[in-house]
């Protein structure tokens, strides 16, 4: 079954007042948080952990660094507070390390990531040869910007699907029902949504909880 994964995230950086936010959506049904490295500060982040910890929440941390270095320091970050699963962030084996000995999932983009917010450039023949070659380094997943690519997301997602078995989370652009249906029609593993819920795009005149309770309802109903 396709998961959802809601981020306390707005265009590509943590809310600041995430730790509220989450507080808000407690009674809405999610199991899946996840915020970026940018926008908390390591002490508001460790609060923010710990709250979802509290409530048994699959907690996501996405690295939207691009240089090694600060992939690696966010890996660090994220092995200190002790997340489940790294997602984002070129690949780098030292941030592969890291996952591994501290028990992490390791989800990191493939294809060229460019700007921020983050957009997926390159062809598909070269996205999907360098999903193969994560998939035999021994990662996890994959986390593909597909809507936010500049090409044929449609031909992507299905080149993609048939060119790796280990999961993908779809991240970025998820902002209509159409394309949650879409995900959950091609049995992707999760997508990431944030942004559309805190502008409340998804189905307008909604209060954000209800937004959040819908998407659920689409993943949850297939």
């Amino acid at each position: 079954m396709t998961q959802a994964i809601i981020m306390l995230t707005r265009h590509d950086v943590t809310v600041p007042d995430a730790l509220e936010v989450f507080h808000e959506l407690k009674g809405t049904g999610i199991t899946n948080i996840g915020f970026k490295d940018i926008g908390l500060s390591g002490e508001e982040s460790g609060r923010l952990v710990s709250a979802l910890k509290e409530q048994n929440m699959h907690v996501y941390f996405e690295i939207v660094s691009s240089d090694e270095h600060g992939t690696v320091q966010s890996a660090k970050a994220a092995a200190k507070l002790g997340v489940e699963y790294i997602i984002g962030g070129r690949y780098y084996k030292a941030v592969h390390h890291i996952a591994a000995v501290h028990n992490i999932a390791y989800y990191p983009y493939v294809g060229r990531i460019v700007g921020h917010p983050c957009v997926l450039e390159g062809s598909i023949e070269l996205i999907t040869a360098g999903a193969r070659e994560c998939e035999l380094l021994g990662v996890d997943g994959l986390n593909l910007l597909a809507y936010r690519y500049n090409g044929d997301t449609a031909a992507l997602l299905r080149c993609m699907i048939d060119a790796v078995s280990i999961p993908m989370i779809i991240a970025g652009g998820v902002d209509s029902i159409m394309r949650i249906r879409s995900l959950v029609r091609l049995h992707i593993s999760a997508f990431t949504i944030g942004t559309a819920l805190f502008e409340k795009s998804l189905l307008p005149g909604l209060s954000f909880q209800e937004q959040v309770r819908s998407v659920l309802r689409e993943v949850d109903s297939r």
